[in-house]
């Protein structure tokens, strides 16, 4: 069943959106990609002349009310970019009064599935490992059943539209679809556009492949660099992991992010990429500061900021941002690419003095996108990137998952996508 083919007249739809936006210290959105991402199926259930019903997490709350995460906060967002009042259900488990009262061309938001440690289903306060913590999961699967179950009785059919959460089988991802026929579960106008793109990147490759991976670590990236390293032409890498390469060849790296423990997987990746003819792109040089106040995202005053070989960076400075040199290999590398990925930035772009390097990654997949090639970028950073930029417009595709966009292009089947096709 697609959305297309099903008619919301007179039903209320349960929507599992993925609204877990930025806000600031105000609870204002500073950046709501996700919440227009969810438009076109929101609104196609209220044009059919249904009602919808919008549920989703905010931040990591472990199973507990936190004020600071509810989803309250965007009301006023939502309604405005909906053009609709959005009702707000304070417990997204007893919501069953608000949800009856919801009248066709209306919609109402649960608040945060998070506030509910069935949502994820991991058991609470229990050391993994244990034979208690196996009991606990037990219980806790039984439980997120029932959860899933009275999410699922506030409406008559179901749509998956979270693709940045596709990747975990949670009760409102991967549970709640037994509680509807094959006929009234369905993916959203997003997830279907989401699982499209990863398709254009791998299943219809067209070359040169090239794909950027920044980030500050190795270790979270090392599956789907090893992916990769079998697809691609050429290999970006860069951001914090730029220095855990620069240790695994004896470099000083000052006091720059490394993981101690992973020098060989390093190494690994390189002649991985060797075996496989793969041109593999590092950082040759590094904006590196002694000042940057990562609370703030500042330099502090006083503070120096010197350009330096990734591999040589003075005691007391950290690398925040591709140098120079390195900004001028990475748009060569991905000049005249005909398919490109992007995930993870080069440098702290959070900070306005270290954005050089993400900038160019982000202007030289602008042009190749203009001169023919098809470019996905993923993550929330990397996201933030393009916004920030101004360069949104001018890229093929920007998806709204993270995790979700790595697992996917793993390889790894996505419950979120397996529960509606069984």
């Amino acid at each position: 069943m697609t959305i297309d083919q099903f008619n919301f007249a007179g039903k209320k739809a349960i929507v599992r959106v993925d609204f877990n936006v930025p806000l600031d210290e105000n609870g204002n959105v500073t950046d709501d990609t996700r919440i227009r991402g969810a438009l076109p199926t929101l609104k196609k259930i209220l044009a059919d002349g249904g009602a919808v019903i919008m549920m989703s997490h905010m931040g990591k709350p472990k199973g507990k009310v936190n004020p600071k995460l509810s989803l309250k906060q965007i009301i006023p967002a939502v309604s405005k970019a909906l053009g609709v009042d959005v009702k707000f259900a304070p417990d997204c488990a007893n919501a069953s009064e608000e949800a009856a009262a919801l009248k066709m061309g209306e919609a109402l938001l649960l608040e945060n599935l998070r506030y509910y440690p069935e949502e994820e289903g991991k058991p609470v306060g229990v050391e993994k490992g244990t034979p208690e913590y196996d009991e606990a999961k037990k219980a806790m699967k039984a439980s997120q059943k029932e959860f899933a179950k009275k999410l699922a009785s506030y409406a008559d059919a179901y749509v998956m539209d979270a693709f940045g959460t596709a990747h975990r089988k949670h009760a409102s991802t991967a549970v709640i679809d037994e509680f509807f026929d094959k006929d009234s579960r369905m993916l959203g106008y997003l997830m279907e556009k989401e699982v499209k793109a990863v398709d254009a990147v791998l299943g219809n490759i067209k070359r040169p492949f090239v794909a950027i991976m920044g980030g500050s670590k190795v270790s979270t990236k090392i599956g789907i660099i090893e992916n990769l390293l079998g697809k691609v032409d050429k290999l970006i890498l860069c951001g914090g992991m730029t220095y855990t390469f620069a240790k695994a060849h004896d470099g000083k790296i000052g006091n720059s992010i490394v993981e101690l423990d992973k020098l060989d997987v390093a190494l690994g990746v390189e002649e991985l990429a060797k075996k496989n003819g793969v041109e593999l792109v590092l950082g040759s040089d590094c904006t590196a500061t002694n000042g940057l106040d990562f609370g703030t995202m500042t330099v502090k005053e006083g503070s120096e900021i010197i350009t330096c070989p990734a591999i040589d960076v003075p005691e007391g400075f950290e690398g925040v941002d591709a140098g120079p040199e390195s900004q001028k290999d990475f748009a060569k590398a991905i000049e005249g690419a005909k398919t490109i990925l992007w995930n993870g930035p080069a440098g702290v772009f959070e900070c306005d003095e270290f954005t050089a390097g993400s900038r160019a990654i982000g202007e030289a997949i602008a042009k190749a996108t203009k001169e023919g090639a098809f470019s996905l970028i993923g993550g929330g950073d990397s996201v933030a990137c393009v916004n920030k930029f101004g360069l949104a417009d001018q890229v093929s595709y920007i998806s709204t998952g993270g995790g979700a966009l790595l697992e996917a292009i793993e390889g790894k089947v996505l419950p979120g996508v397996a529960a509606i096709n069984e």
